[in-house]
């Protein structure tokens, strides 16, 4: 038996892994960083208010096997690209070092299609250059999912990523192959895929999670 963190609970994958871990037989002890309590109630369930800004303050209650990153948040709602790298960069990074630091060995990491580094694409560039940070935090694990666009419903409604989920998710069912890597994937496939390898003997390093793999697991 082993215990999980999980930042982002409440978010569109992040929600749908808390309940996967929840039920599973692997975890009986999953410990949700959140911002407020959130309406969900389990023996098995830890929650912890939490400012992302003071996060060595609760260093107590970040001591996991397995520590699954879902945070994330758009330059839009977040109000500039400052604002944004801080919550898609900085606090993800710490959050990495902070639990490593306490002991977790195995690290997974929802990033974005696109992500490199060296992108002319802000978006994914901070993505890029947060994957190649974790991959020096140490941790014996390290899985990044880069999922393309997401279906689902979010707490937050996003014109622009409905129109796109309108015209994408019949077009996805067209896609074969290679062409995979591209097709829209309901939120709960991708949370699905991260308990499903968190749940199975982990490979060493660093692990990029296509979302073709995805989509196929």
């Amino acid at each position: 038996m082993k215990t999980a963190i999980i930042a982002g609970a409440t978010g569109l994958i992040g929600k749908q892994l808390l309940f996967n871990l929840i039920e599973s037989e692997v975890y009986d002890k999953i410990i949700a960083l959140v911002r407020k309590e959130i309406p969900f109630h389990s023996p098995k369930l830890v929650q912890v208010i939490i400012d992302f800004d003071n996060l060595p303050l609760i260093a107590d209650n970040l001591k996991a096997d397995d520590v699954f990153c879902c945070l994330g948040t758009t330059i839009r709602k977040a109000g500039s690209q400052e604002a944004f790298k801080k919550v898609d960069y900085d606090y993800c990074l710490n959050l990495a070092k902070e639990t490593h630091k306490k002991g977790s060995k195995n690290f997974f990491l929802v990033s974005a299609l696109g992500a490199n580094s060296k992108s002319k694409i802000f978006y994914n560039q901070v993505k890029g250059e947060l994957e190649e940070a974790i991959s020096k935090v140490g941790f014996n694990s390290f899985y990044i999912f880069r999922p393309s666009l997401l279906l689902g419903n979010r707490n937050e409604f996003r014109l622009g990523e409905k129109i796109m989920q309108i015209i994408m998710k019949p077009i996805s069912k067209l896609m074969f192959g290679s062409m995979k890597k591209y097709a829209a994937i309901e939120s709960q496939q991708v949370a699905k895929a991260m308990f499903w390898l968190a749940s199975t003997n982990h490979k060493k390093g660093t692990q990029i999670i296509s979302n073709k793999q995805m989509l196929d697991l």
